[in-house]
């Protein structure tokens, strides 16, 4: 998503270190590695399935890329040598947040995050997470379930969905669980996605834990950047998106970051019109200021006609 504006943005410097945090199957991190001489790229991703495909399409670049299975909340650990060693070591000149679900992850039945087939109530991105939809939805009491799908997905329907769930128990797929949810989604006007999407979307959150995943990446990723990094956030859904806008918003005011993005970069019709589901996609980007910048950002404006 937004190939061309990540790489503008990011201002790749030959010889720099880069962090791509959700690398996904690498079409970020090759146009990145690609732009490398004697600099350095670290891509994590939770998905083993996915490190495994984007490791064989950058093998080209060699050494110069190094991978690393785990959480991108945990790129502290991986900028100090705790995880990568020092072939990942920080600070970095560029971190890359890519927030959506790669498209092996939607394209693939197994893994239960499309309501297209009937797959296993799953949605894990690390397979080794304990808790599934399946568990959510036809374990957890009504009442939780409806705040999830109101919290997490801003359902408005979450009370009458909840309860047509609980009575359609045992839920035995993601076809069935989108054919319940549509029974009981109140029609308002005309839809443009389909009744189920909320629903999916809060159970994709709280099953791989996103919110609490966000929050610890947007607080730990400023002291991962070398002074002038660039830091690039992509989002796809309100709630996300928000949480980076007051993230990146709070930040700027402590005088630790630049907003170079007063607006949200959005796909162009272009690219929506060759895929689809780039239509949502939000780019934020920031840059790290350097104590100096830091210090003058951070001092109260002084009352007109006072002396210094």
């Amino acid at each position: 998503m937004l190939a061309a504006e990540v790489i503008e943005w990011l201002r790749i410097r030959p010889d720099g270190t880069y962090l791509d945090a959700t690398g996904g199957t690498g079409g970020h991190a090759e146009e990145i590695a690609r732009r490398l001489s004697g600099g350095r790229l670290v891509v994590l991703d939770r998905d083993s399935q996915a490190i495994e495909i984007a490791r064989a399409r950058l093998k080209p670049y060699g050494s110069k890329v190094t991978f690393v299975q785990t959480e991108f909340s945990r790129i502290g650990e991986a900028a100090n040598g705790a995880l990568a060693g020092p072939a990942g070591v920080g600070p970095y000149d560029g971190v890359l947040a890519d927030l959506g679900v790669s498209s092996l992850e939607l394209d693939s039945p197994a893994r239960g995050f499309s309501f297209r087939w009937a797959a296993p109530l799953d949605m894990r991105m690390n397979p080794d997470l304990p808790l599934t939809a399946g568990e959510i939805v036809n374990r957890w009491p009504e009442r939780d379930l409806a705040d999830l799908l109101y919290q997490k997905a801003e359902e408005h329907d979450s009370r009458r969905i909840a309860r047509a769930i609980v009575r359609a128990r045992p839920i035995r797929d993601t076809e069935h669980l989108a054919t319940v949810v549509a029974g009981a989604h109140k029609a308002r006007g005309r839809q443009k996605l389909h009744p189920a999407t909320k629903t999916f979307l809060a159970l994709r959150i709280a099953v791989n834990r996103e919110e609490e995943e966000l929050e610890q990446f947007l607080s730990r990723a400023p002291a991962t950047l070398n002074f002038g990094g660039r830091w690039i956030v992509l989002s796809y859904h309100s709630l996300e998106d928000r949480r980076v806008k007051r993230a990146f918003q709070r930040l700027a005011h402590e005088g630790s970051i630049r907003l170079l993005t007063k607006r949200v970069i959005q796909p162009t019709a272009e690219e929506v019109a060759s895929n689809p589901r780039a239509r949502s996609a939000k780019m934020r980007v920031a840059e790290k200021l350097a104590p100096v910048e830091h210090a003058l950002a951070s001092r109260p404006l002084r009352p007109a006609g006072s002396w210094s």
